[in-house]
């Protein structure tokens, strides 16, 4: 989206992957929870391909990786890892359009992030392709038009949605502090100049052309500010891992029009509070910024802390289902 463009969005969704690897079944249960935001859910129990990285890697133009006991390592030619991935992710959007018949609305996508791939990906050396700025180039470009090929798929296949692309980028606040071990492990890679990481995230976030962005991490010290620059249109972050030092990122944030995905419903099996309880931080946040109550359901958008892949499959119904209700408490009564 266009800079200066302030993006609505419905009022809760989920982060990505779900529990089990039953495509159907977690189709059905998120288009049933959430029904005016739901997302392509990732399977990462169903093994190497499904899991966040590899499914990202097998999204890749001109570029392939498999599988090495330390991980994703890019390869010279497709190979039976690219070929499950492809796979995985074909039986998910299968599922997905399956549920979406004549779906009119906001759909969200998930894919790893540059700086987070770039960290996890190994050149053929072992090292993390984060140690080679032409590399880390070449996979931002590769990234870029993989995702603009997979966001036409979803597109044609749910022609009534507006696709919201997410990149989640859980090592992006690792990246720029230089804290990213090497193969090694006795040092770290330099920390990549902010400058730097800042274009890679407007490349590829670009991919979404007009459509909607979100940046997802659920790491602490969300770069807010970075991210708001790079062009995205919502962060979406753990809402207890904030501390009093991000309320001058977040105030103006939500004052530049950037929505604020607030995880705030646990991740995992969890006793829960009333839904008006679940909320009760992000209210006590307002207040202390001086924001207006009324902008609340304006700017907030309610999701679980991060992923529901290690909660049982009962709990992510549980949970989504309760992110829609403690949305419709913070609207309902923004004090």
């Amino acid at each position: 989206m266009s800079e200066n463009t302030q993006v609505t969005f419905p009022a809760a969704t989920g982060v990505g992957s779900m529990p089990g690897g039953d495509a159907r079944e977690a189709a059905k249960t998120v288009t049933g929870s959430l029904e005016d935001f739901p997302y392509l859910a990732e399977l990462p129990a169903r093994g190497p391909g499904a899991d966040m990285i590899g499914r990202t890697a097998g999204m890749l133009v001109e570029l392939y990786a498999r599988v090495e006991p330390s991980g994703w390592r890019l390869s010279d030619r497709p190979g039976r890892d690219t070929r499950r991935a492809h796979a995985w992710l074909r039986q998910d959007l299968d599922a997905l359009e399956e549920f979406t018949q004549g779906y009119e609305g906001d759909l969200k996508v998930q894919a790893v992030g540059p700086w987070t791939l770039a960290a996890a990906l190994e050149l053929r050396n072992g090292e993390a392709v984060l140690s080679d700025p032409g590399a880390c180039r070449d996979l931002t470009a590769s990234l870029a038009e993989g995702l603009r090929l997979h966001l036409a798929d979803v597109r044609r296949r749910v022609p009534g949605a507006r696709v919201v692309l997410q990149l989640d980028e859980p090592s992006l606040t690792a990246v720029l502090r230089g804290q990213i071990r090497t193969a090694s492990g006795y040092r770290t890679h330099r920390a990549v100049d902010r400058q730097v990481v800042e274009s890679g995230l407007r490349e590829v976030l670009g991919a979404s052309g007009t459509g909607p962005t979100v940046v997802h991490s659920c790491a602490p010290d969300v770069p807010f500010a970075l991210l708001r620059r790079a062009g995205t249109d919502a962060v979406s972050f753990d809402f207890g891992l904030l501390t009093e030092r991000d309320d001058d990122a977040i105030g103006e944030a939500v004052e530049g029009g950037t929505r604020l995905f607030a995880g705030v419903v646990p991740g995992t099996d969890a006793a829960l509070s009333d839904p008006a309880g679940s909320v009760m931080g992000v209210r006590t946040l307002w207040r202390r910024l001086g924001l207006r109550p009324g902008l609340l359901a304006e700017a907030v958008t309610v999701t679980p802390t991060c992923g529901l892949a290690g909660a049982s499959p009962a709990w992510a119904r549980q949970a989504l289902a309760h992110c829609v209700r403690a949305a419709r408490s913070l609207a309902d009564n923004p004090e």
